[in-house]
Protein backbone atom coordinates (compact mmCIF):
# COMPACT_ATOMS: atom_id res chain seq x y z
CA UNK A 1 0.00 0.00 0.00
CA UNK A 2 1.77 3.45 -0.80
CA UNK A 3 -0.14 6.78 0.22
CA UNK A 4 -0.58 9.54 -2.24
CA UNK A 5 1.97 12.20 -3.04
CA UNK A 6 0.03 14.69 -1.36
CA UNK A 7 0.64 13.48 2.20
CA UNK A 8 4.15 13.15 1.81
CA UNK A 9 5.59 16.37 3.96
CA UNK A 10 3.43 15.55 7.39
CA UNK A 11 3.24 11.42 6.64
CA UNK A 12 6.54 9.19 7.62
CA UNK A 13 6.49 5.33 6.53
CA UNK A 14 7.99 2.20 8.88
CA UNK A 15 8.14 4.29 11.91
CA UNK A 16 9.06 3.16 15.35
CA UNK A 17 6.09 4.10 17.89
CA UNK A 18 7.84 3.05 21.01
CA UNK A 19 9.30 6.45 21.82
CA UNK A 20 5.71 7.75 21.78
CA UNK A 21 4.25 5.75 24.62
CA UNK A 22 4.61 5.46 27.85
CA UNK A 23 5.86 1.66 28.36
CA UNK A 24 8.01 2.23 25.26
CA UNK A 25 7.32 -1.43 23.78
CA UNK A 26 5.92 -2.29 20.39
CA UNK A 27 7.26 -2.15 16.66
CA UNK A 28 6.35 0.37 13.67
CA UNK A 29 3.49 2.01 12.41
CA UNK A 30 3.11 1.75 8.57
CA UNK A 31 2.67 4.88 8.15
CA UNK A 32 2.63 7.59 10.86
CA UNK A 33 0.52 10.81 9.88
CA UNK A 34 1.57 14.44 11.70
CA UNK A 35 -1.06 16.90 9.97
CA UNK A 36 0.36 20.72 10.90
CA UNK A 37 -3.21 21.96 9.94
CA UNK A 38 -7.48 20.90 9.38
CA UNK A 39 -7.24 20.65 5.94
CA UNK A 40 -4.76 18.16 5.94
CA UNK A 41 -6.54 16.57 8.29
CA UNK A 42 -9.34 15.86 6.73
CA UNK A 43 -8.09 15.12 3.28
CA UNK A 44 -6.49 12.19 5.15
CA UNK A 45 -9.06 10.75 6.93
CA UNK A 46 -11.46 11.04 3.79
CA UNK A 47 -8.90 8.99 1.71
CA UNK A 48 -8.59 6.39 4.95
CA UNK A 49 -11.73 5.98 4.31
CA UNK A 50 -12.95 5.77 1.21
CA UNK A 51 -9.82 3.34 0.25
CA UNK A 52 -10.68 1.46 3.76
CA UNK A 53 -7.37 1.96 4.90
CA UNK A 54 -7.05 1.21 8.93
CA UNK A 55 -6.64 4.47 11.19
CA UNK A 56 -5.61 4.79 15.13
CA UNK A 57 -4.96 7.91 16.85
CA UNK A 58 -2.04 8.03 18.92
CA UNK A 59 -2.69 10.62 22.00
CA UNK A 60 -0.26 10.36 24.86
CA UNK A 61 0.68 6.26 24.88
CA UNK A 62 -0.11 5.93 28.54
CA UNK A 63 -2.77 3.98 27.95
CA UNK A 64 -1.82 2.00 24.96
CA UNK A 65 0.22 -1.59 23.97
CA UNK A 66 1.36 -1.58 20.88
CA UNK A 67 2.16 -4.96 19.22
CA UNK A 68 5.96 -6.45 18.54
CA UNK A 69 5.24 -6.57 15.01
CA UNK A 70 3.90 -3.18 14.78
CA UNK A 71 0.53 -1.53 13.31
CA UNK A 72 -0.54 -1.88 9.79
CA UNK A 73 -2.27 1.44 7.99
CA UNK A 74 -2.26 5.12 9.09
CA UNK A 75 -1.48 6.00 13.25
CA UNK A 76 -2.29 9.61 13.80
CA UNK A 77 -0.98 11.79 15.95
CA UNK A 78 -2.30 15.58 16.40
CA UNK A 79 0.75 17.23 17.81
CA UNK A 80 0.79 20.36 15.84
CA UNK A 81 0.05 24.22 17.64
CA UNK A 82 -3.69 23.87 15.10
CA UNK A 83 -4.42 20.58 17.54
CA UNK A 84 -2.51 21.65 21.10
CA UNK A 85 -4.09 25.04 21.69
CA UNK A 86 -5.72 25.61 25.52
CA UNK A 87 -7.60 29.02 25.45
CA UNK A 88 -9.98 30.45 28.54
CA UNK A 89 -12.41 32.96 27.79
CA UNK A 90 -14.69 33.52 31.30
CA UNK A 91 -15.52 30.05 32.64
CA UNK A 92 -15.22 27.96 29.21
CA UNK A 93 -12.20 26.44 28.81
CA UNK A 94 -11.21 25.47 25.38
CA UNK A 95 -8.42 23.13 23.96
CA UNK A 96 -7.14 21.33 20.66
CA UNK A 97 -7.41 17.33 21.25
CA UNK A 98 -3.55 16.86 21.12
CA UNK A 99 -3.15 18.90 24.17
CA UNK A 100 -1.79 17.36 27.09
CA UNK A 101 -4.22 16.91 30.00
CA UNK A 102 -2.66 18.01 32.24
CA UNK A 103 -1.72 21.32 30.16
CA UNK A 104 -5.77 21.85 30.51
CA UNK A 105 -5.96 21.17 33.85
CA UNK A 106 -3.16 23.93 34.80
CA UNK A 107 -4.79 26.46 32.31
CA UNK A 108 -7.98 26.12 34.24
CA UNK A 109 -6.27 26.45 37.50
CA UNK A 110 -4.32 29.75 36.46
CA UNK A 111 -7.88 31.78 35.76
CA UNK A 112 -8.95 30.42 39.15
CA UNK A 113 -11.70 27.57 37.52
CA UNK A 114 -12.62 24.78 39.39
CA UNK A 115 -13.78 20.92 38.75
CA UNK A 116 -10.73 19.25 37.11
CA UNK A 117 -8.26 19.35 40.17
CA UNK A 118 -9.22 15.67 40.85
CA UNK A 119 -8.36 14.70 37.70
CA UNK A 120 -4.67 15.96 38.64
CA UNK A 121 -1.80 12.56 37.45
CA UNK A 122 -3.82 11.26 35.08
CA UNK A 123 -1.68 11.31 31.97
CA UNK A 124 -2.94 11.46 28.49
CA UNK A 125 -4.48 13.87 25.94
CA UNK A 126 -6.82 16.11 25.57
CA UNK A 127 -9.05 14.44 23.26
CA UNK A 128 -8.66 10.99 24.60
CA UNK A 129 -9.44 11.89 27.99
CA UNK A 130 -13.07 13.07 26.35
CA UNK A 131 -13.64 9.95 24.79
CA UNK A 132 -12.88 7.69 27.60
CA UNK A 133 -14.48 10.23 30.22
CA UNK A 134 -11.35 9.41 32.40
CA UNK A 135 -11.64 10.46 36.71
CA UNK A 136 -12.33 8.16 39.80
CA UNK A 137 -15.46 8.27 41.93
CA UNK A 138 -14.77 11.84 42.98
CA UNK A 139 -15.50 13.18 39.30
CA UNK A 140 -14.95 12.58 35.84
CA UNK A 141 -14.26 14.48 32.83
CA UNK A 142 -17.33 13.95 30.72
CA UNK A 143 -19.39 16.60 33.85
CA UNK A 144 -17.52 19.29 32.47
CA UNK A 145 -18.06 19.08 28.45
CA UNK A 146 -20.08 21.50 27.05
CA UNK A 147 -19.46 20.35 23.34
CA UNK A 148 -16.90 18.66 20.72
CA UNK A 149 -15.61 19.10 17.85
CA UNK A 150 -15.40 16.10 15.53
CA UNK A 151 -14.36 14.68 11.80
CA UNK A 152 -16.55 12.30 10.73
CA UNK A 153 -15.18 9.48 8.26
CA UNK A 154 -16.05 11.63 5.23
CA UNK A 155 -14.00 14.39 6.38
CA UNK A 156 -16.69 16.92 7.72
CA UNK A 157 -15.74 18.54 11.11
CA UNK A 158 -18.85 19.10 13.26
CA UNK A 159 -19.58 20.26 16.61
CA UNK A 160 -21.55 17.42 18.92
CA UNK A 161 -23.10 19.73 21.60
CA UNK A 162 -23.40 18.62 25.42
CA UNK A 163 -26.88 17.40 25.17
CA UNK A 164 -25.84 14.71 22.56
CA UNK A 165 -23.38 13.38 23.95
CA UNK A 166 -23.32 10.73 26.81
CA UNK A 167 -20.47 9.71 28.96
CA UNK A 168 -20.36 6.37 31.33
CA UNK A 169 -17.60 4.68 33.37
CA UNK A 170 -14.26 5.33 31.46
CA UNK A 171 -16.50 5.63 28.24
CA UNK A 172 -18.74 7.91 25.92
CA UNK A 173 -20.87 7.34 22.90
CA UNK A 174 -18.53 9.60 20.28
CA UNK A 175 -17.89 7.17 17.74
CA UNK A 176 -15.93 9.54 15.32
CA UNK A 177 -12.91 8.75 13.75
CA UNK A 178 -11.16 11.68 15.60
CA UNK A 179 -12.04 13.79 18.53
CA UNK A 180 -10.52 17.49 16.95
CA UNK A 181 -11.39 19.99 20.12
CA UNK A 182 -13.36 20.17 23.02
CA UNK A 183 -15.04 22.99 25.40
CA UNK A 184 -15.20 22.68 29.40
CA UNK A 185 -17.86 24.48 31.38
CA UNK A 186 -16.40 25.22 34.97
CA UNK A 187 -17.00 27.07 38.27
CA UNK A 188 -15.24 29.95 39.22
CA UNK A 189 -13.16 29.76 42.78
CA UNK A 190 -10.00 31.06 44.49
CA UNK A 191 -6.70 30.19 43.84
CA UNK A 192 -5.86 28.86 46.98
CA UNK A 193 -8.76 26.28 47.41
CA UNK A 194 -7.83 24.94 43.99
CA UNK A 195 -3.93 24.22 44.74
CA UNK A 196 -4.79 23.00 47.92
CA UNK A 197 -7.38 20.70 46.18
CA UNK A 198 -4.69 19.93 43.74
CA UNK A 199 -1.96 19.01 45.96
CA UNK A 200 -4.59 16.44 48.19
CA UNK A 201 -5.32 14.76 44.75
CA UNK A 202 -1.47 14.41 43.70
CA UNK A 203 -0.41 13.19 46.41
CA UNK A 204 -3.60 10.30 46.79
CA UNK A 205 -3.16 9.05 42.94
CA UNK A 206 0.27 8.88 43.67
CA UNK A 207 0.49 6.82 46.60
CA UNK A 208 -1.79 4.49 44.97
CA UNK A 209 0.38 4.02 41.61
CA UNK A 210 3.69 2.86 40.75
CA UNK A 211 7.06 4.82 41.04
CA UNK A 212 7.32 7.76 38.62
CA UNK A 213 10.64 6.85 37.30
CA UNK A 214 8.92 3.76 36.13
CA UNK A 215 7.58 2.63 32.83
CA UNK A 216 3.96 1.74 33.72
CA UNK A 217 0.44 1.75 33.43
CA UNK A 218 -3.18 0.09 34.61
CA UNK A 219 -4.54 -3.20 33.72
CA UNK A 220 -8.33 -3.45 33.81
CA UNK A 221 -11.68 -1.85 34.72
CA UNK A 222 -12.75 -2.32 38.47
CA UNK A 223 -15.63 -4.52 37.90
CA UNK A 224 -18.51 -3.38 39.26
CA UNK A 225 -18.61 -3.16 43.41
CA UNK A 226 -15.24 -4.73 43.34
CA UNK A 227 -11.53 -3.56 42.86
CA UNK A 228 -9.50 -4.89 40.49
CA UNK A 229 -6.03 -4.79 42.23
CA UNK A 230 -7.99 -6.65 45.45
CA UNK A 231 -8.89 -9.36 43.64
CA UNK A 232 -5.35 -10.10 41.88
CA UNK A 233 -4.55 -9.98 45.12
CA UNK A 234 -6.39 -12.33 46.08
CA UNK A 235 -5.54 -15.33 43.79
CA UNK A 236 -2.19 -14.67 44.66
CA UNK A 237 -0.62 -13.15 41.84
CA UNK A 238 0.82 -10.16 43.24
CA UNK A 239 4.66 -9.04 41.80
CA UNK A 240 3.93 -11.82 39.03
CA UNK A 241 6.59 -11.90 36.31
CA UNK A 242 6.54 -12.59 32.53
CA UNK A 243 9.79 -12.17 30.97
CA UNK A 244 10.31 -8.09 31.60
CA UNK A 245 7.14 -7.13 32.53
CA UNK A 246 6.14 -7.17 36.21
CA UNK A 247 2.88 -6.41 38.50
CA UNK A 248 3.60 -3.34 40.26
CA UNK A 249 4.69 -3.72 44.24
CA UNK A 250 2.52 -0.51 45.27
CA UNK A 251 -0.61 -1.34 43.13
CA UNK A 252 -0.82 -5.18 41.44
CA UNK A 253 -3.41 -3.62 39.14
CA UNK A 254 -0.62 -1.66 37.40
CA UNK A 255 2.46 -3.53 35.13
CA UNK A 256 5.72 -1.83 35.25
CA UNK A 257 7.98 -2.94 32.29
CA UNK A 258 11.82 -3.39 32.52
CA UNK A 259 14.62 -2.85 29.44
CA UNK A 260 14.34 -5.49 27.55
CA UNK A 261 10.91 -6.70 28.08
CA UNK A 262 8.56 -7.06 24.68
CA UNK A 263 4.86 -6.40 24.56
CA UNK A 264 4.83 -10.54 24.28
CA UNK A 265 5.98 -10.70 27.93
CA UNK A 266 2.99 -7.37 28.73
CA UNK A 267 -0.05 -9.94 26.82
CA UNK A 268 1.35 -13.31 28.09
CA UNK A 269 1.04 -11.60 31.54
CA UNK A 270 -2.73 -10.14 31.15
CA UNK A 271 -4.01 -13.45 30.05
CA UNK A 272 -2.65 -15.42 32.99
CA UNK A 273 -4.02 -12.74 35.06
CA UNK A 274 -7.18 -12.67 33.28
CA UNK A 275 -7.55 -16.45 33.46
CA UNK A 276 -6.59 -16.81 37.05
CA UNK A 277 -9.06 -14.85 38.19
CA UNK A 278 -11.82 -15.89 35.97
CA UNK A 279 -10.93 -19.64 37.75
CA UNK A 280 -10.64 -18.59 41.40
CA UNK A 281 -13.52 -16.20 41.70
CA UNK A 282 -15.80 -16.15 38.54
CA UNK A 283 -15.01 -12.33 37.58
CA UNK A 284 -13.89 -11.71 33.74
CA UNK A 285 -11.78 -8.37 34.19
CA UNK A 286 -12.00 -6.02 31.30
CA UNK A 287 -8.72 -4.58 29.87
CA UNK A 288 -8.57 -0.83 30.55
CA UNK A 289 -5.11 -1.03 28.74
CA UNK A 290 -5.72 -1.01 24.86
CA UNK A 291 -4.41 -3.23 22.56
CA UNK A 292 -3.11 -2.52 19.14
Amino acid sequence: MALPAEFAEFVRENVPLAPFTVLKLGGPAEYLAQPRNRAELAALVRYCTAERVPLRVLGGGGHVIISDEGVRGVVLRLAAPEFTTVEVQGQIVRAGAGAALSAVISQAARYELTGLESLVGILGEFGGAIRCNVGDRTASLGQFVRSVEVLTAQGEYLHRQRDELQFGVHCSNIDDPVIVAGELQLEKDSALAIVKRMRKAWIQRKATQPYSFQASCRLFKNPRGESATQLIDQVGLSRSTVGGVELSERNGNYIVVHPGATSRDALRLIELIQSRVREVTGVELEREVIIW
